[in-house]
């Protein structure tokens, strides 16, 4: 049913699948789903401030968000990288790219992550890392749609991991989405705004054995679904000291400002306080 569901949404004109998505968020916005109480959770404890009609207003329109995320990604797995690329407006900050650093790319799950490794992928070669799913059809499905060409994925185990070391070494760039709970063995207690988040510690580890840039990078989802707008910045990740802590919490600092720039299109949906909060 998920890929049938997908296989409609991949023969969808851009404008008229984000319109699909939007249909689709609004529904989990107005009947109570799940996704909307863990979303109305997250943004409550990340934006304590804010009254409750700018709550719900922030709710709705990242459910919206969710929506077109999920109609999309059919589109943007079921069509070549090319084709891809051709939904991207503007590319800003490439010229990072152009040096000889070694890079990580740093990919928050905000707008239409899925988009940016097929894209670099289509002139490069991107090594991304990626955290397997429980369904072993889903996972294999994933896997055939993300692992091709010049894009090959990593799964977040040691074997993984040399993955990632062995592509630093040859010169490609290497991706990883840095916002999701790691496991017990694979994070650190780190906060994320100001709550107590389990935190990804491979990114901090790496950069210290290396010398290498990190860059943020993200693809803004325009509106009326006139494409994406690709975004590369440095990160730093010694802002605030050079100990592998330290490195960690720089790394959620700058996700937390770039968040704070496109809230609506942050993955709300996602459970990231599991570790130090009780869904209910």
């Amino acid at each position: 049913m998920i890929r049938l569901f997908l296989s409609l949404c991949s023969i969808l004109p851009l404008k008229i699948n984000h319109i699909f998505g939007a249909i689709i968020g609004n529904l989990l916005y107005f009947i109570g789903s799940e996704a909307k109480k863990v979303s109305a959770q997250n943004i409550e404890i990340c934006f304590p401030k804010i009254s409750n009609q700018e709550r719900q207003s922030l709710v709705k329109k990242a459910l919206i968000h969710t929506g077109k995320n999920l109609t999309e990604s059919g589109l943007i797995w079921n069509k070549s990288f090319s084709k891809n690329a051709s939904y991207v407006q503007n590319i800003n900050g490439e010229h990072y790219l152009e040096g000889s650093k070694n890079t990580i790319l740093l990919v928050p799950h905000i707008g239409c992550w899925e988009i940016t490794g097929r894209v670099l992928a289509n002139t490069r070669k991107v090594t991304f890392m990626y955290k397997p799913l429980r369904s072993q059809k889903q996972n294999d499905y994933l896997f055939k749609r993300r692992n091709q060409g010049n894009l090959t994925m990593a799964s977040a185990d040691k074997s993984g991991i040399l993955k990632i070391q062995r592509a630093l070494k040859n010169g490609e760039l290497v991706g990883m989405l840095p916002d999701q709970d790691p496991g017990e063995e694979g994070g650190i207690m780190a906060p994320f705004f100001n709550k107590q988040a389990n935190t990804m510690t491979l990114l901090a580890k790496i950069s210290q054995k290396k010398d290498l840039q990190v860059l943020m990078f993200w693809a803004e989802r325009l509106p009326k679904g006139k494409g994406y707008e690709l975004n590369l910045e440095p990160v730093d990740l010694c802002a605030n000291g050079e100990t592998l802590e330290q490195q960690v919490v720089s790394m959620n600092h700058s996700i937390e400002a770039l968040v704070r720039r496109l809230p609506e299109q942050y993955m709300w949906s996602y459970k990231r306080f599991k570790s130090t909060h009780s869904y209910g």
